[in-house]
């Protein structure tokens, strides 16, 4: 391979990426080199190591080039604001992003500390930049980093604005020929600077003001983990601000790059409360809320009785819609976004109060794209979210934001404990409401070359498979956009997406993830009974994984 050529005869070489070139066997090598990485729908996301294919500070150089350029190209004199999360190399990481977009005339304010996603989105309106970075690689194994890039309305990158920044890095056709000034030389010139706590209270300050309801708070208790991640310090102070009792979960505050405490940092796997779990029953909580290591998402379990349940995405979503529909009063012209995977159940208690719904493809840059629109017409932002735990309720971030989420999630679990009902009790309420809904997202992994022609297999069957044991009364492809097989009917932009529609209104949908080497199964059964539910979904469920075991 003519780049692997390349990494090894640069004399230049960082000693620990010289070290494990000389180390990679023929098939690590193929998957190091086999292609450069790519902007999915969280920006780019890879393994930490030597290569093309890897996250380290060459393939930050390029990157970083071509998002300077794009800003040199789009803005006078633009200026960008530097954020990271608590993994291995993500500091060096920024710092690498602050010099090489220094070294090309552009100013940049660096967190001197890890800090939450959101916190960086918001930043960036504040301080009227022109865009912004945060390296992370939310909830991913520990091998993995990532780079974030965002726009002066602190929303990522939408694809096209992606690919320009990638057509701008490619320029740079010798990986190794752009050198960095130094920090200290750029912080001398005033083209790193570094921000206080100004940016974190000002933040703090208007997520505290989405309480909707003044409520006691005597005789509840919260268990909080940020997962090893950036919300630690954050987090448990908003919860503890807003007059909460609050229990830290001590041993996963502490900003571990290897998240030894759990299999998965990801706060949407009930395992990742098996920590804060103790400390609930050691201290009777009523709430354990989690959030991944950038606290862009947050998972959720409530005490129930004497046990404690676990909600998945769309539930969190449904009672947050619930309770802010039930209890804000400002609902005229109002605007509720989901994607076209998130469960219909949040779209049916919007719309029975009027407010519009509009479904984004996978991604909330694309949520965030819809808010932008909305500037300037007589509608008005209401609440965004995914069903992979991802919630905006105010739109001071363009991202999805654990914290706001937080604060409804206290709040509403704590107003209705003092009517004498669980969580359990408001869905059931929802349900005999709006239907009974299960959702279930299912992830399959195949890791390298051979895994990307998996997904790709999987893929290709479905698109074409003839389905004999369930009738599909709708078929969506976004990819060539077509509605049963009829094309310019999805206004959407193109993406990989297949969902079918079965004739009572349950769905499953397939997509290749943007940013792990996985393909993702959902699935959405609606029934007018639980019972009956329950039995479509099992049966549903069985039918698509043996479909997908059978595809070689």
């Amino acid at each position: 391979m003519q780049e692997y050529q390349k990494w090894k005869n640069y004399e230049g070489l960082e000693e620990s990426l010289k070290q494990e070139l000389a180390k990679l066997t023929e098939e690590e090598i193929n998957d190091a080199f086999f292609k450069n990485l790519e902007f999915g729908t969280g920006g780019i996301r890879g393994i930490m190591g030597v290569g093309t294919n890897r996250m380290n500070i060459y393939t930050l150089t390029k990157a970083n080039y071509g998002y300077a350029n794009f800003l040199l190209k789009h803005f006078k004199n633009p200026q960008v604001v530097i954020a990271y999360d608590n993994r291995k190399n993500s500091n060096e990481f920024a710092l690498i992003s602050a010099r090489v977009l220094g070294t090309l005339g552009i100013k940049t304010y660096l967190f001197k500390e890890i800090t939450p996603t959101p916190v960086l989105s918001f930043a960036i309106r504040y301080l009227k930049a022109n865009g912004g970075i945060v390296i992370t690689a939310s909830h991913n194994p520990p091998i993995y980093n990532g780079y974030k890039v965002y726009n002066a309305d602190g929303s990522q990158l939408n694809p096209e604005f992606a690919k320009e920044v990638l057509d701008e890095a490619n320029k740079l056709e010798d990986i190794f020929s752009f050198t960095p000034k130094t920090k200290e030389e750029l912080e001398k010139e005033g083209l790193i600077q570094y921000l206080d706590d100004e940016v974190y209270n000002a933040y703090l300050n208007l997520v505290k003001k989405l309480s909707l309801n003044n409520l006691k708070k005597d005789n509840f208790k919260i268990v909080f983990t940020s997962l090893h991640g950036t919300s630690s310090h954050l987090g448990f102070k908003l919860l503890k601000e807003l007059g909460y009792d609050v229990i830290l979960v001590e041993e996963q505050s502490v900003p571990d790059p290897e998240f030894s405490t759990v299999k998965s940092p990801n706060p949407e796997n009930k395992e990742a409360f098996n920590y804060a779990l103790r400390y609930a029953k050691k201290y009777n909580a009523d709430l354990c809320l989690a959030t991944d290591p950038d606290a862009d998402r947050i998972g959720v379990m409530y005490k129930d009785n004497r046990e404690y349940k676990f909600l998945d995405g769309n539930q969190i979503g449904a009672l947050m819609l619930y309770y802010l529909v039930n209890n804000r009063n400002d609902l005229t012209n109002k605007v509720m976004f989901n994607t076209i995977v998130t469960s219909r159940l949040g779209e049916e208690i919007a719309k029975a109060k009027g407010i519009e719904v509009f479904s984004t493809l996978t991604g909330f840059r694309y949520i965030a794209e819809q808010i932008k629109l909305l500037e300037g017409t007589d509608k008005e932002f209401f609440f965004g979210y995914e069903e992979s735990n991802g919630y905006l309720v105010a739109d001071f971030v363009r991202d999805k934001d654990s914290l706001q989420s937080m604060l409804v999630m206290a709040e509403l679990t704590n107003y209705y404990k003092q009517q004498g009902m669980t969580l359990s009790d408001v869905l059931e309420e929802i349900y005999e409401k709006y239907g009974y809904y299960i959702n279930e997202t299912i992830s399959y992994t195949y890791t390298g070359i051979e895994g990307m022609e998996k997904i790709n297999r999987l893929m290709e069957h479905f698109r074409t498979f003839n389905f004999s044991r369930i009738n599909i009364d709708r078929k969506e492809d976004y990819l060539y956009q077509t509605v049963n097989g009829e094309p310019g009917l999805i206004k959407l932009p193109k993406s990989n997406v297949l969902k079918f529609y079965l004739e009572d209104g349950s769905w499953f949908a397939l997509r290749p993830s943007g940013t792990e080497p996985k393909i993702k199964l959902y699935i959405s059964v609606r029934g007018s009974e639980r019972e009956i539910c329950a039995n479509k979904f099992k049966k549903l469920k069985a039918y698509l994984e043996k479909i997908i075991s059978e595809v070689q």
